[in-house]
Order: C-alpha cells, then structure tokens, then sequence
C-alpha cells in the first residue's frame, strides 16, 4: 500500500462523502484549537488521493480546527486505497468519540455494514467459523449485533424525526419502530406532532408499526393514536430543546441539559431555605 506524508493547505482537502460525523463547536473542539494553536497539528491528517486532489478519511476536526487558526498546511499522511477501505479508516476513527448522536452511529454503522458486505470479507474466531458484517462490528464497539441493527433502522427515518431523536424528543425505542412507516406516513405523522406538541410513546410507535404493515395507517389513524391519553400521564412542562440550545455545549444531549436544569434549580431551592433558616 503507497503511502508518504506531505503538507498540504487544509482548505485543500475534500472532506469525506456522506461523512456522518458533526464537527461541533463545543469545549472540545475549542481545547482542540488551542492544543494546535499552542503545539502545531501532532498527529497527521489521513487522506487519500482522489481526482486532482485529496479526500480526507481521518481528521475532519483537526482540519477544522487548522483552517479556525490560518495554518497555511498541516501534516498529512496520504494514503492509497479503496473505497470501502476508506470508509471503513473513517467510521473507525471516529466511532470511539463520546456523546455520538444516535444519527451519528445510525449512518456510521450503515456505512461500515455496507462496506464490509461489498468486500465480502470475514474473520474467523475460530478455525472454520465466519463472524457475520454486523457481528465483526459488534466485537469492536459497545453495542450489540442486534442495537447496530436498530441503529441502521433509524436511517429510514425522515430527517425531521431523525433530529427529533437527536435532540431527545423522540426516544430510541419509538423511533425504530417509527422507522418502519413510510416516508408520507412519516410525514404525515410529523404534521401531527407540530400540531399536538406531542411525541409518540413505544406503545404507540409499535401500534403504527403494525398498523402501517396492515396498510391500515391512515393520517386520521396516526392522529387518533398520536392524540389518545397515555397511561397514567401526567401534566408536564414542555421547553423545546432549541430554546435552550444557547445556553449549554453543543455535545450536550437533551437528557443532560435537563439533568444541570434540575441541578441548579436544586442548589437554588436549598440555598432559599438556607437563607429562611438564619
């Protein structure tokens, strides 16, 4: 396999094709500036050559972070080979960051399966036994065969409930099932969520699940079920997650903007009563 080092403009380099990772601009990415700012860019960018120029596989945020800065080049590693081969460099070098985002695994897992199939290639754990795509995956990160499975689902997913998913509206759960629907069911269904300011439940999502299998899952349907009392609900507080976008980090997932929320809201009653008491 060719490969050599070079500097090369990161203005220069393509970004990889469907990457599905998000460059955020968190506390990360700023501790991530500053380390290049004050150290220079230490660990090469991967790219490989495509056309007149440069595909970059490994190194998106490092890349960000050098063009933030004005770096005239930064160190690459260039780097033949194919295809699937860069795809399944660039899943992996990105797949053990922290707080992914469920779209963010869903289209990495997709990627990686699909180039892993086109491959045709297999690893045996033991003498005359072949792991399946999915499997081989699951061997190298945290989630099951099947939850890779359940990810991948979630790339059927209009994008409008996918960000839903992403911001935490909609729970894991529902939303594979929700991912069976087709695309108008799907739509249809997003016009009765904005107009109701309501979320399915996993009861709920697996009705329509069934229901659109039946052919059944008419937008009345989706409404009447949408719109139907939970169990046991309760009266809630809804704050739409954009509303508090500004005022945590970007990486910060719907479940812990609401964790600090209640933090803080917790040291203020205490430090009320205190007051009361002196």
């Amino acid at each position: 396999m060719k490969e050599y080092v070079q500097s090369l403009a990161p203005d220069k380099l393509t970004p990889f094709a469907g990457h599905p990772f998000r460059i955020r601009d968190d506390a990360s990415m700023d501790e991530l500036t500053e380390s290049i700012r004050a150290y220079g860019v230490l660990s090469p960018l991967l790219a490989r050559p495509k056309g007149e120029g440069y595909e970059l596989v490994s190194g998106h945020r490092r890349r960000a972070a050098a063009i933030k800065l004005g770096l005239a080049t930064v160190p690459v590693l260039v780097r033949e080979m194919s295809d699937d081969e860069a795809v399944i460099l660039m899943v992996d070098s990105n797949l053990q960051r922290e707080n992914l985002l469920p779209s963010e695994k869903a289209f990495a897992y997709k990627m990686k399966l699909d180039a892993l199939k086109h491959q045709g290639k297999t690893t045996s754990s033991q003498v005359g036994t072949k792991m399946r795509s999915d499997e081989q995956i699951a061997a190298q990160v945290a989630d099951s065969r099947m939850q890779i499975q359940r990810y991948i689902r979630l790339t059927n997913l209009v994008k409008p409930l996918l960000d839903m998913v992403d911001e935490g509206r909609i729970a894991f759960s529902p939303a594979v099932e929700l991912s069976y629907l087709t695309r108008e069911q799907q739509a249809y269904l997003l016009d009765s969520i904005d107009q109701e300011d309501a979320t399915p439940s996993l009861s709920q999502a697996i009705r329509m699940k069934k229901l659109s299998q039946q052919g059944k899952l008419t937008p009345e349907v989706i409404y009447a079920v949408l719109t139907e009392e939970k169990p046991n609900q309760k009266e809630q507080v809804r704050i739409k997650t954009e509303s508090l976008r500004k005022y945590f980090p970007s990486s910060y997932s719907a479940e812990q903007m609401e964790r600090a929320i209640l933090k803080l809201l917790e040291e203020r009653y205490r430090a009320k009563h205190r007051g009361q008491e002196r």
